[in-house]
C-alpha cells in the first residue's frame, strides 16, 4: 500500500508477507531514502490484498490485512503516531476471527449510503462477499458486525475489488469477481455481471471515457487471459482489448494518469511465479479519454505482484512501486516518472537473440540502423 503513514505530505509504503517474521514493514521516506518501521514483529498468514482508513478517528491511517488459506483472520493496526519508533511493533486489533479461511482483497468506502464507511471483503473460503461495519469502539471490539451480500455456489473464486458510481445514483458500488453491486432501496445488493468469464481477476474502474457510466478493467492476476476494458452501452457490456496478446498472471492494475494529459492511463504488469515468464512486461497504456489507449513498456523481466501506484518522491506525478511475488525475493523496485511525457513512447524493441544463454550485462549505445540516433543494445 503507499499511503501517508506520517502525515508529513509524503507518500510512505506499506508491505507484508506471509512467510517469515516480521510479516508488516512500513517504509519512511527521509532525505537519505528509506528507513524500515516495524508494523507487525511476528509471522502471520497473510493474504494478498490490504486497505487503510482512520478506523479510530484518531487522524491518521491505520491499516487492514487479512488471512490467507489457512487464517479465518482479518486484522486492523492501530497507528501509533506522532510517535514513532523503527523498532516497536504497532498494536494489533482483531476484526474477523471466525467462518471462513482466505481473504483475498478488501477496499473501505461508504457502499450503502449511509454516511458511514464500512470495510468490504472477500472471504474465498466462505465463497462470499461481505461488508463489515466500523463498531464504535473498534480498538476494543474484536468482532465487527458483518452483512454477507454476495454468495457463489460453484465455480472460480471471486477476487479483486474496486468502487465506482456504476448507475449513477450517487453511491459507490463496488465492483469486483466480474460483477459490480448495486445497493438497492431494499437494502440488499443486487449482482450486475460485467463478464463472468474474469471471476478471477484483478479489476480497476474508473472515467476512461468523460460523461456515461465508469469503466471498467478486468484481467486475469493468477493465470493467462485478455485484458480488457469494459463499457456500459444500452444496459449491456462491451469488452474491448488491450493487448494483442494475453497478460500472464497480470497480478498488477492501475489507473492514473501518467503523462499530464488529463485522461486516465492503465498501468498493468505481469508476475514471474516461481521464475518463469522471463519477459515479464510493465505497461503503460496511454489513453485519450476517447477509448483508445497506446500500450508503451515500462521495462521487462521484472516480476510484479500487487505492485502500487502512487507520487513516491512528492513531484506531484504517479511512480511505480513494483513488489514481485517470489522472483528474487526479498526485493522491491521504484520506477520515478520524472517527467510528463509518453514512457517510451518513440522505441521499438528488436529481439536478436531469444535464448540469451548468459546473464545479461552490458549495455551498449550505437546507431544500428543509419538514422543519425543512437540505439540501445543490451
Amino acid at each position: 500500500m503507499i499511503v501517508d503513514i506520517d502525515g508529513d505530505g509524503l507518500n510512505d509504503f506499506v508491505i507484508a508477507g506471509r512467510r517469515a517474521s516480521p510479516a508488516v514493514v512500513w517504509y519512511r521516506r527521509g532525505e537519505e531514502g528509506w528507513q524500515r518501521y516495524l508494523v507487525e514483529d511476528k509471522a502471520l498468514n497473510i493474504e494478498a490484498g490490504g486497505a487503510y482508513y482512520d478506523i479510530d478517528s484518531d487522524g491518521d491511517p491505520d491499516l487492514v490485512l487479512g488471512g490467507d488459506n489457512r487464517s479465518n483472520e482479518i486484522w486492523w493496526w492501530e497507528n501509533p503516531a506522532p510517535t514513532f519508533d523503527s523498532e516497536r511493533p504497532w498494536t494489533r486489533h482483531q476484526i474477523k476471527a471466525s467462518g471462513e479461511n482466505k481473504h483475498h482483497d478488501q477496499l473501505f468506502g461508504d457502499f450503502d449510503d449511509d454516511g458511514q464507511i464500512e470495510l468490504a471483503f472477500w472471504n474465498q473460503g466462505a465463497q462470499a462477499l461481505f461488508l463489515a461495519d466500523i463498531p464504535a469502539d473498534p480498538r476494543n471490539d474484536r468482532a465487527w458486525p458483518l452483512t454477507e451480500i454476495y454468495r457463489w455456489s460453484s465455480g472460480e473464486e471471486h477476487e479483486g475489488l474496486a468502487q465506482a458510481d456504476i448507475n449513477g445514483d450517487g453511491v459507490s458500488d463496488l465492483v469486483g469477481g466480474g460483477r459490480w453491486f448495486e445497493h438497492t432501496s431494499d437494502g440488499t445488493y443486487q449482482a450486475h455481471v460485467i463478464d463472468d468469464s474474469q471471476r478471477f481477476s484483478r479489476v480497476a474502474a474508473g472515467q476512461l471515457i468523460p460523461g456515461g457510466p465508469p469503466e471498467v478493467v478486468l484481467g486475469c492476476g493468477d493465470c493467462d487471459g485478455p485484458l480488457q476494458w469494459y463499457s456500459l452501452v444500452d444496459g449491456a457490456w462491451i469488452s474491448h482489448p488491450l493487448l494483442e496478446s494475453d497478460i500472464r498472471h497480470g497480478h498488477t492494475l492501475a489507473l492514473a494518469d501518467f503523462d499530464g494529459d488529463g485522461a486516465l492511463d492503465i498501468f498493468a504488469a505481469e508476475m514471474r511465479l516461481n521464475g518463469n515468464n522471463a519477459n515479464a512486461t510493465m505497461w503503460v497504456l496511454l489513453g485519450n479519454n476517447q477509448g483508445t489507449f497506446t500500450p508503451t513498456v515500462v521495462a521487462s523481466g521484472y516480476g510484479n505482484h500487487e505492485s502500487k501506484v502512487g507520487d513516491l518522491n512528492g513531484d506531484g506525478t504517479p511512480d511505480i512501486l513494483g513488489k514481485p511475488y517470489n522472483w528474487e525475493t526479498p526485493r522491491l523496485d521504484i520506477w520515478l516518472n520524472q517527467e510528463r511525457c509518453g514512457l517510451l513512447d518513440q522505441w521499438q524493441r528488436h529481439v536478436l537473440d531469444d535464448a540469451r544463454p548468459w546473464r545479461a550485462l552490458f549495455v551498449r549505445w550505437g546507431d544500428l540502423n543509419g538514422d543519425g540516433f543512437p540505439d540501445v543494445a543490451t
